[in-house]
């Protein structure tokens, strides 16, 4: 090999070498700081649901949680479920396994609840299989609503991998790493 080829190698091979370094330097800045996304996420208001227009009633075009897409209800039938809800809504959220075991926050008192180990978070889990903002759970039109912040090792509610926003009913647990919650009337 000449030596121009050999030193065209060794630039290359160093360039390679420094990219590398800065890939991984991104990826624990973003890890100890959050990225960019996560934080417009978290501080993204919940999106709200279309609905339909309708000439005779705006009540009737509405929908409850239970309600099939599509489906509509009678406006004597609409009350009963919003009454259920408000009589049976959690008033906290409470940490039933891992090293926070027996925290309690108010839902009342309290907005959006980011959980992670960003010392920013409502809920600072020190685990490593957390990421530093893991999850949300926010309150969207009455129902409670846990949200994964695209974190390294999920979120999971019950057994199930959370992979969009989703209902969080009361008592059903949601694993982050080695914590689970709860909500709890």
């Amino acid at each position: 090999m000449t030596p121009i080829t050999l030193t065209l190698i060794k630039i290359a091979f160093l360039a390679v070498l420094w990219l590398f370094v800065i890939a991984a330097v991104g990826v624990i800045r973003a890890d100890l700081f959050g990225s960019r996304a996560a934080e417009r996420a978290a501080s993204r208001p919940p999106r709200q649901p279309r609905q339909r227009a309708n000439a005779r009633s705006p009540r009737t075009s509405e929908t409850s949680p239970a309600t099939p897409r599509g489906e509509r209800q009678a406006p004597h039938q609409q009350q009963a479920p919003v009454q259920q809800q408000a009589s049976a809504a959690p008033t906290t959220l409470l940490v039933v396994e891992g090293p926070l075991q027996g925290t309690t926050i108010d839902l009342a008192t309290s907005g959006p609840i980011t959980i992670g180990r960003a010392p920013d978070s409502t809920l600072v889990v020190t685990d490593d299989y957390a990421s530093s903002r893991h999850a949300r759970i926010h309150n969207q039109q009455g129902v409670w609503v846990v949200e994964d912040l695209n974190s390294t090792n999920g979120t999971f509610l019950g057994r199930a991998k959370v992979t969009q926003p989703t209902q969080l009913p009361v008592g059903v647990p949601v694993r982050i790493g080695k914590t689970v919650i709860e909500l709890r009337k």
